[in-house]
């Protein structure tokens, strides 16, 4: 099945994926909130960890095999960084050292995530930027070697207050440290369908980078990337977000029952869906119209990529919800469509709040088109809650210059 990412310029791919990045971030911000309410504080900042600790491993040694980066040295672990999710550039605007193969440096001169949670006081952001950051960044590491270590120089809480960097942390690899395991929740979502899909391979007769082979670089470079490589990247940030989403319903379902864990992960999925459309159009310049809401459906995370989730646009209508690896997995796809409709309706609103979804067909698969409405309708709740972040507004400055980074 064609990516419908394949449908855009190479241009556009350069100024979608990090924006796409952006939008994988925000699953926390989206879902943790929830599970706050639900369980407290103590237990929220264990979803987090279990999720983050399931899905990072796997989707970084996705990424590193797409884009021939593969190895076992501290470059391989912060180009990996790069093009994670938990790291999207600028918001999470890491600073690289790298001293030898062993040995390196990163720092965050921006965290939007401190950003969020520094004004819900000490308690919170200790949860985060220890509780969470801890077992997480080496968890992330383990995808490139076990024998990495990720230690703090210095973090939040901020002394003195507005300290800058953010914070400030080693990358040593010993032989002598203790092997890093993959968690429970990782060898589970490993057996995942979005753990083993197969996407299109990148062509590398395609013009501009085919790869992120050679040095490490100060800033991605998007644009010097082919449109091949772009379409598979995208593809594969999506798919770190499925990841990361089977990892949160895997800790959400551990503290809940079947209905309760419905509800939060439908919660996440509207709050996610409304924001993602809104940058999405807004990143490309669509419309604010059915056919500029339809459009970012197409590419939506939701329904890419396309040959996880099976889904088509196809005469001013989207398909989807039936049999899929997405599907089987019970990922975004299962909680969509004529049973529940408040995701896509959040979607379709952040393009434009006169604008509802109405749905033909049921569970086993169903069409969705869009419709305009009289009125605008009020945000819903889930999307205003997500609108803490300052992700929800966050925007990106052009103008960096990628510089490879040589050890000093």
């Amino acid at each position: 099945m064609k990516s419908p990412y394949e449908s855009l310029s190479r241009e556009q791919l350069a100024v979608l994926l990090p924006e796409l990045l952006l939008i994988g971030h925000m699953i926390d911000r989206s879902g943790l909130i929830w599970c706050l309410d639900a369980f407290g504080q103590d237990e929220m900042t264990q979803v987090s960890i279990e999720e983050w600790m399931a899905a990072s491993p796997v989707y970084t040694g996705r990424m590193q095999r797409a884009l021939k980066f593969e190895g076992t040295d501290v470059v391989t672990i912060f180009k990996g960084i790069q093009l994670d999710i938990g790291a999207p550039p600028q918001f999470m605007d890491f600073r690289y050292t790298v001293h030898d193969p062993n040995h390196g440096e990163f720092q965050l001169d921006h965290c939007g995530a401190l950003m969020d949670v520094e004004p819900m006081g000490e308690e919170m952001v200790r949860g985060m930027c220890h509780d969470i950051e801890d077992p997480t960044f080496d968890a992330t590491a383990v995808a490139t070697n076990p024998k990495a270590q990720v230690r703090p120089v210095h973090r939040p809480p901020r002394v003195p207050a507005g300290r800058t960097p953010h914070c400030q942390w080693t990358v040593t690899i010993d032989e002598s440290h203790p092997e890093v395991y993959p968690s429970e929740g990782c060898l589970e979502v490993r057996q995942s369908r979005a753990a083993t899909v197969e996407l299109a391979p990148i062509d590398p007769a395609d013009d501009g980078r085919a790869d992120y082979s050679g040095p490490l670089l100060s800033d991605v470079d998007f644009a010097a990337f082919s449109k091949s490589a772009l379409v598979r990247m995208a593809d594969e940030v999506c798919l770190e977000m499925h990841l990361l989403n089977l990892g949160f319903i895997r800790a959400v379902r551990a503290r809940a029952d079947a209905a309760r864990t419905r509800e939060i992960c439908v919660k996440q999925l509207t709050g996610l869906a409304g924001l993602a459309s809104e940058r999405i159009a807004r990143a490309l310049d669509l419309p604010a119209d059915a056919g500029g809401a339809l459009r970012v459906l197409e590419l939506h995370p939701v329904f890419n990529p396309s040959v996880y989730v099976n889904a088509t646009v196809d005469g001013g209508e989207i398909k989807a919800g039936g049999p899929s690896d997405s599907a089987a997995d019970g990922t975004w796809i299962s909680l969509c469509g004529p049973d529940e409709p408040k995701p896509l309706a959040a979607a379709v609103r952040g393009v434009d709040a006169r604008l509802d979804v109405a749905y033909t067909g049921d569970s086993s698969g169903w069409t969705a088109r869009v419709v305009t409405g009289p009125d605008a309708v009020d945000e819903c709740e889930e999307v205003q809650v997500t609108r803490f972040s300052t992700g929800a507004g966050f925007a990106f400055q052009s103008g960096r210059k990628s510089i490879p980074i040589t050890p000093v």
